[in-house]
C-alpha cells in the first residue's frame, strides 16, 4: 500500500478550524488518505458553539463499514465522540480490527470553552480507552478521566498535553504502555489562534503510526508540525482563530 489509509471518527466544525476538517488537512499533509466517519455536526466559529447534531449511531457505524470494507484502514483516530451509545457502538466495531493503531483523543471541551462531551459519553470513554494505542488528554482532560493512574488501567500509552500548562516553558510527556517516558518541552507559542490544536495532533500521530512510524517519532514529527500550523496562522475570526496548513511534512 503506498499511502497510510486513516479514518477519522469524529465531529464536524463548521468554521473549518478543528475537528474532521482540521483532522484531513493533517492527514493529507502528511502524506496520508483521510476516511472519515462523522459523529456530529456542529455550529461553530472561533467564538464558540451555536448548535450541536448528533449522527445517529448507526450511521456513524455504517460510514465505518463502508471505508473498512473497501478501502482497508491502517489507523484510527478518535475525536468528538458524539453520545455514550455512539462511543460503545464504535468500541464494539473497533474491537473487530485485528493489529491497527488507534489514537483516542477525549475531546470534552472546544477552544471557546464549549462543552462537546457529557459526563454519560466521558463515562463511556473507557470503553475506547481499552482498545486505544494511545490516550491524548490535554491537563484538564486527564483529570476529568481520573488521572494517570486511571487512564492507564485500561491499558493505552498516554500523552499528557502540556499546553494548559503554566509559564513560558511547556512539556508533554509520553508514558509508554511499558511504562517507558518520553519528554518534549518547548516555548509557548504566544496566540489567540489555537482552534484544532489537539485534533490536528492526535490525527498527525495517527497518520505516523499508519506509516510505520514508531510511536515517539510520531508525536515527534506531530508535535512539529503543530507548531509550525501555529506560527502559520491566517488571523481569521473574532476569536479563537484556526492554525495555518504547512507544507514539507510528509
Amino acid at each position: 500500500m503506498s499511502v497510510a489509509r486513516i479514518l477519522i471518527i469524529a465531529g464536524s466544525d463548521s468554521g473549518g478550524g478543528a475537528g474532521i476538517q482540521a483532522d484531513i488537512k493533517a492527514v493529507t499533509q502528511l502524506g496520508g488518505h483521510a476516511m472519515t466517519a462523522m459523529t456530529a455536526i456542529t455550529a461553530q466559529n472561533t467564538l464558540g458553539v451555536q448548535g450541536v447534531h448528533a449522527v445517529p449511531p448507526e450511521m456513524v457505524i455504517a460510514q465505518m463499514d463502508s471505508v473498512i470494507a473497501d478501502i482497508g484502514v491502517d489507523a484510527v483516530k478518535i475525536g468528538m465522540i458524539g453520545s455514550a451509545v455512539t462511543a460503545q457502538a464504535v468500541a464494539e466495531r473497533l474491537a473487530r480490527l485485528d493489529g491497527v493503531p488507534i489514537v483516542f483523543d477525549p475531546v470534552m471541551v472546544s477552544t471557546s470553552g464549549s462543552a462537546l462531551a457529557d459526563e454519560g459519553t466521558i463515562a463511556a470513554f473507557h470503553a475506547l480507552m481499552d482498545l486505544a494505542t494511545l490516550v491524548t488528554p490535554n491537563l484538564p482532560e486527564l483529570a476529568a478521566l481520573g488521572g494517570e493512574a486511571a487512564v492507564r488501567a485500561h491499558g493505552p500509552a498516554l500523552l499528557v498535553k502540556g499546553g494548559h500548562g503554566e509559564g513560558r516553558l511547556l512539556t508533554d510527556r509520553l508514558v509508554m504502555a511499558d511504562g517507558e517516558v518520553v519528554e518534549w518541552e518547548g516555548a509557548r507559542i504566544e496566540t489567540l489562534h489555537t482552534h484544532g490544536t489537539g485534533c490536528t495532533l492526535a490525527s498527525a500521530i495517527a497518520t505516523g503510526l499508519g506509516q510505520g512510524m514508531s510511536l515517539p517519532d510520531s508525536i515527534a514529527r506531530a508535535r512539529r508540525y503543530v507548531r509550525a500550523a501555529l506560527e502559520l496562522a491566517p488571523g481569521l475570526g473574532a476569536g479563537h482563530g484556526p492554525m495555518g496548513v504547512p507544507h514539507g511534512f510528509a
